[in-house]
């Protein structure tokens, strides 16, 4: 899906990772589809099939509605990280998450790698990659974030 062999190094890398994976979640159905038993399938939905697809996009679309962010005190599946929904869900609500909510999220971006590496046999390696790509890059983000507010 995205080369990781870009000329422009891997901060190019990852920007066009993260392209790919919104380009994912925006192909899918804004509403839920037909495969969509619950408001988290995405979150266990790591295939870029159009059914997982519109899981992940209705599950990232609940998380950004959820104005109390219960999904914030959630522990979190491999599985949830490959399929970067709660990562993106950080990455976008940065802006309206508290100061505790924001070292919440680094603290589980950083922590993030390390869960996906010990998926190594139910996560494909490009599931893993990718899902390492994102968080170091949503770290970085709230890293920023919590530097310029906190």
């Amino acid at each position: 899906m995205v080369a990781l062999c870009s000329t422009g190094g891997p901060a190019s890398a990852v920007r066009l990772l993260l392209v790919g994976f919104a380009l994912m979640a925006m192909a899918g159905c804004a509403g839920q589809g037909p495969g969509v038993s619950s408001p988290t399938a995405g979150l266990s939905c790591v295939d870029d099939s159009p059914d997982c697809v519109a899981k992940r996009q209705a599950t990232l679309e609940h998380f950004k509605k959820d104005d109390q962010r219960a999904w914030i005190g959630q522990s979190a599946t491999p599985e949830a990280y490959a399929s970067g929904v709660r990562l993106f869900a950080y990455s976008q609500k940065k802006k309206q998450l508290s100061c505790d909510e924001l070292k919440r999220g680094k603290i589980e971006a950083d922590a993030a790698p390390r869960i996906l590496q010990g998926a190594s046999g139910k996560l494909s390696l490009n599931q893993i990659s990718r899902g390492k790509m994102l968080a170091h890059e949503v770290s970085r983000e709230l890293g920023r974030e919590i530097k310029k507010r906190c």
